[in-house]
């Protein structure tokens, strides 16, 4: 019965899903993957702050039905019941914000540009949302929008009722900009400057918009009021309004395309179009994303976990966004967000290594290596631009999170093999970044250095906040930083200082407390310490939080708490202490309102800093509760609904901790060649490595109740240790795990089934 039932879910899941206008296969990867998870979020509480992007992989443009107003970070919320236009984005978040911003919205009827007035009823049961298509009805307007993208372009479709008043409205936005409307050509161009920082003075966003049919309507407005027949306007707030009769069910087709170059580049940007039918752009950009998806494919009898694993996935490799273009003779180009010129070579934007560096690329290194080769390019490049790498870029500097965690992505690409960008050019970045701060955005380089670098720690007594948080940072790259510097080859002269400082963390324990705590210039612990207050010491966090986060060197960590047996109590804490403690020490924030509600003690997997923190008791001899605690959250935190996570997925970062976990692994030291061992969640798993080779990841008696790894073997023979390295897997390799309900003691508990610690290596 129990299979019949599997059977019956099994058919169920994909007879329901809508003719969309193109062929769908049954066997797409695409068709797990749900763009709605994590969009049932606000500002007071996030279940993802995520918005549905219509897009391939890394392109430069996004789309997203927009239901909140212009400049609403939260641009599509799944309570929404109204559309008010289809918006090209580049937000990484709602509290980065967009730019390059602009809408296209059909209607039908009245003639109006206001927002409000022209936003449409509409219902999730006629709306489709795939990563490489979306359609809706808009009931107010009887048309319905299907959105096909590629990398810098997008073909709409709408389907007009009956009427001589169909129309459809551009929007270019405030804060300066400018459309002229081309009837000769069934054209509108335009550009926005609207942004929310991070750009230079002369930037726009340039687009162009083509149209099937002839316009017998044309009018041009300028901050709301429309004027027929005007053909350009440059404002405040510009949009334009074109319009046309039509039959019932006429389907009329808008050609996009942007560039931050120029108009003549956004020409050149619409060529990505081809010659293509709708359906064949959708198509295409189907098989772009069963390509990218496919690099892991799952086998499994629970459809729940494959279409949360997809949808994370998916979410794994929007960001960072190709932020260049390619000229006229096929040549690599950018508009540099940091100087405002247009220069040669790879640029990328849209991610805070605040919360990436942590796995998102290291999942890039695994799986996608070549994309982030280009990717370190666009790192050289922002460095030779503004003279900092960026540590949140959106699309350039910006002034948020702290760290210097430039130097973990850097180094653990080139750690993992990645070739043929400037490491050299790089390596002088990062020595720059670690000892200088950017002079109007403290975020890039490294606020505080100049105390760091005196006391071996950043005192709470000075005008730097978060100075525990930074402090623990930076300590972990300076490790990454002489690890690069070693395998460059870097004399000792050079690099010893930044092993000396990857052990500034130590300065910071306070032994009667056994957790990380703020520190005075005198050198001494003062006041009253409450390790749940989400304090100025920390970021987004408190004592319980930030105490794990020695990535390099848990060894040493644990040598500070006494052993492996206060370790584990103190890591078992954490699940112990009220979520509740603590939170009357600043004003409630959505963080602590989100770990509050996922009733797991102090463990705040909605936020970065203590995501690896479960993968640690691997280093402290008892794996069995890393696997336990890592089922629970995969179980109970993540799903692919509209509430599909417990906090902010910030680019990427989130979902691939998902994905990791899911595969039964995880990166803890960024920088190291070893992978963390957790609980494997699928029958079976075929990553295909860019190489050529395959990992293969078996498991025998999976379920929800077997969560434990009796044995495992690798290539064939047992294996106990609680790491897989690199070098493994791209050789190919094939894991077979046994899993059990009761949890195996006697396995992965000797000092060489542990894994790497920098304490360990100083020894040798």
């Amino acid at each position: 019965m129990g299979t019949f039932k599997k059977t019956l879910s099994f058919f169920a899941f994909f007879l329901i899903i809508p003719f969309s206008g193109f062929t769908q296969k049954t066997t797409n990867l695409v068709d797990y993957v749900n763009p709605l998870a994590g969009t049932l979020s606000k500002f007071e509480l996030s279940t993802g702050n995520t918005y549905p992007a219509i897009a391939l992989p890394w392109g430069m443009n996004f789309w997203v039905p927009q239901t909140g107003n212009m400049g609403d970070g939260w641009v599509y919320t799944y309570t929404a019941d109204k559309i008010k236009g289809f918006k090209q984005t580049h937000q990484p978040s709602p509290w980065m914000n967009d730019y390059g911003q602009f809408s296209i919205m059909p209607v039908s009827g009245k003639l109006v540009f206001d927002q409000d007035k022209r936003a449409s009823w509409f219902s999730h049961k006629a709306e489709i949302a795939k990563p490489h298509y979306y359609k809706v009805y808009l009931a107010d307007h009887d048309i319905t929008t299907e959105i096909a993208p590629t990398e810098r372009a997008a073909m709409f479709r709408f389907t007009f009722p009956e009427s001589d008043k169909s129309y459809v409205v551009v929007d270019a936005f405030d804060r300066g900009s400018y459309v002229k409307v081309i009837p000769s050509e069934n054209k509108i161009i335009g550009y926005t400057t609207r942004n929310s920082g991070g750009v230079p003075d002369n930037f726009k966003n340039y687009f162009v918009i083509t149209f099937d049919k002839p316009f017998t309507y044309q009018a041009t407005v300028g901050d709301q009021e429309i004027r027929k027949n005007e053909l350009e306007a440059k404002e405040d707030h510009a949009g334009a309004i074109i319009g046309f009769s039509t039959k019932r069910h006429e389907v009329v087709h808008a050609r996009v395309a942007s560039s931050f170059i120029s108009f003549e580049q956004a020409e050149l940007n619409l060529k990505e179009l081809g010659n293509n039918s709708f359906d064949e752009i959708a198509r295409k950009g189907e098989e772009v994303w069963n390509e990218t998806l496919g690099r892991i494919t799952v086998e499994d009898d629970n459809i729940d976990n494959l279409r949360t694993f997809y949808s994370c996935l998916y979410r794994s490799v929007l960001f960072p966004r190709s932020f260049y273009e390619i000229d006229t003779k096929g040549n690599i180009i950018h508009y540099s967000p940091y100087n405002g010129k247009v220069l040669p070579g790879y640029q990328f934007a849209d991610t805070g290594f605040w919360d990436t560096f942590r796995c998102l690329f290291p999942f890039l290194n695994m799986v996608y290596p070549s994309m982030n080769a280009k990717m370190q390019e666009g790192l050289v490049n922002a460095y030779k631009e503004s003279g900092f790498l960026p540590e949140w870029s959106s699309p350039g500097h910006r002034s948020i999170m702290v760290g210097n965690n430039s130097a973990s992505v850097v180094a653990d690409a080139y750690l993992k093999g990645l070739r043929g960008y400037d490491i050299e050019t790089l390596w002088e970045a990062l020595k720059h970044g670690a000892n200088n701060v950017h002079p109007t955005v403290q975020a890039s380089g490294r606020a505080g250095y100049n105390y760091y670098n005196e006391y071996g720690y950043i005192p709470n007594d000075t005008e730097i906040s978060q100075n525990v948080a930074r402090t623990l940072e930076y300590a972990y790259d300076d490790w990454t930083i002489y690890q690069l510097g070693k395998a460059l080859g870097k004399p000792a002269s050079e690099i010893d200082i930044y092993a000396k400082r990857a052990m500034n963390y130590k300065n910071l324990f306070d032994p009667k407390y056994n957790l990380m705590r703020g520190k005075s210039k005198n050198g001494t612990f003062e006041g009253k310490f409450n390790p749940t207050d989400w304090s100025r010491d920390f970021t987004e966090g408190n004592s319980w939080h930030y105490s794990w986060s020695v990535f390099h060197d848990p060894q040493g960590l644990i040598d500070l708490m006494g052993g492996k047996n206060m370790f584990n109590t103190m890591l078992d804490s954490v699940f112990i202490v009220p979520g509740m403690e603590g939170m009357s020490s600043r004003r409630m924030i959505h963080e602590m309102r989100e770990m509050q509600v996922m009733n797991m003690g102090q463990y705040a997997h909605g936020n970065q800093p203590i995501q690896h923190m479960i993968y640690l008791y691997n280093y402290s001899g008892e794996p069995w509760k890393s696997q336990y605690w890592l089922r629970e959250v995969m179980d109970k935190l993540y799903t692919d609904g509209p509430d599909g996570y417990c906090g902010d997925e910030d680019n990427g970062q989130t979902s691939a901790w998902y994905v990791f976990s899911a595969l039964g692994f995880y990166p803890v030291c960024p920088g190291t060649d070893q992978y963390i061992m957790g609980s494997p969640l699928f029958k079976s798993v075929t990553v295909k490595l860019e190489n050529g080779k395959q990992l293969k990841i078996n498991t025998k008696n999976n379920s929800n109740e077997n969560r434990y790894i009796s044995t495992m073997k690798l290539n064939g023979k047992n294996y106990t240790k609680n790491y897989i390295t690199h070098e493994d897997i791209m050789k190919g390799a094939t894991l077979t795990f046994d899993m059990s309900a009761t949890p195996n003691t006697k396995r992965g508990i000797t000092e060489a089934d542990l894994p790497y610690s920098f304490s360990k290596e100083i020894k040798k």
